[in-house]
């Protein structure tokens, strides 16, 4: 009987020591896998974030002012089309026309721009439209933001004085990852912006609107 129960008892301990060894072996898996991915995901974002650092310090190397004076509006500009700037950056407006592109989506004014730096490649097209509610602007936004495919850029919330007006979303253009597109919306109006990836990508962020 003595010997019954010592071979349970031992029979109980080799059990206990495996589901001990079964939960070391699950805690150093947890440990060293599932850390290690999320580890790999913040370095991804960690590279993300060195290469916008890395682009700012470029871009500060970027001249700031442009080298070609900018085109004049012409005498019956509305406000909005007053509103636009003369440059950006070294970009100065070069083209200023009403346009029809969205004209689907009913803008109460549309307006196709083209900032350049003077030199061939560079040009940035700019689309702008205004609507009577920021509905609708939101509207065209969803519509030309969800039209695009290619990697991202950037996004995030359009704030002025601090107060969340609207969205921006950035990305390579599908056919040519040497250009980009980037939309955003402030309050009723929307913006577009495209042509080669590194003059958008310094276009819109220093955009004044």
């Amino acid at each position: 009987m003595s010997n019954t129960q010592t071979s349970s008892s031992h029979g109980k301990l080799i059990v206990a020591v495996v589901a001990a060894a079964l939960v070391v072996v699950l805690a150093l898996v947890s440990a060293f896998i599932w850390p290690g991915w999320a580890l790999n995901r913040g370095d991804e974002a960690g590279s993300q974030g060195a290469t916008t650092s890395q682009g700012a310090s470029q871009d500060a190397s970027e001249p700031t002012t442009p080298s070609i004076d900018a085109v004049a509006l012409p005498d019956n500009a509305s406000e909005l089309l007053k509103a636009m700037p003369d440059s950006v950056l070294n970009f100065a407006r070069t083209k200023a026309d009403a346009s029809t592109s969205w004209s689907g989506a009913s803008p109460v004014e549309e307006y196709t721009l083209t900032y350049s730096t003077g030199t061939d490649g560079q040009e940035v097209t700019l689309e702008v439209a205004q609507w009577s509610q920021d509905k609708d602007a939101q509207s065209q936004y969803d519509n030309l933001t969800g039209a695009m495919t290619g990697k991202e850029l950037g996004s995030g919330n359009v704030k002025v004085s601090g107060e969340a007006t609207g969205s921006y979303s950035a990305k390579t253009d599908p056919n040519d990852e040497t250009k980009a597109i980037a939309v955003w919306r402030n309050d009723t109006v929307v913006f577009q912006a495209t042509g080669a990836k590194d003059s958008v990508q310094r276009f819109y962020q220093q955009f004044p609107l």
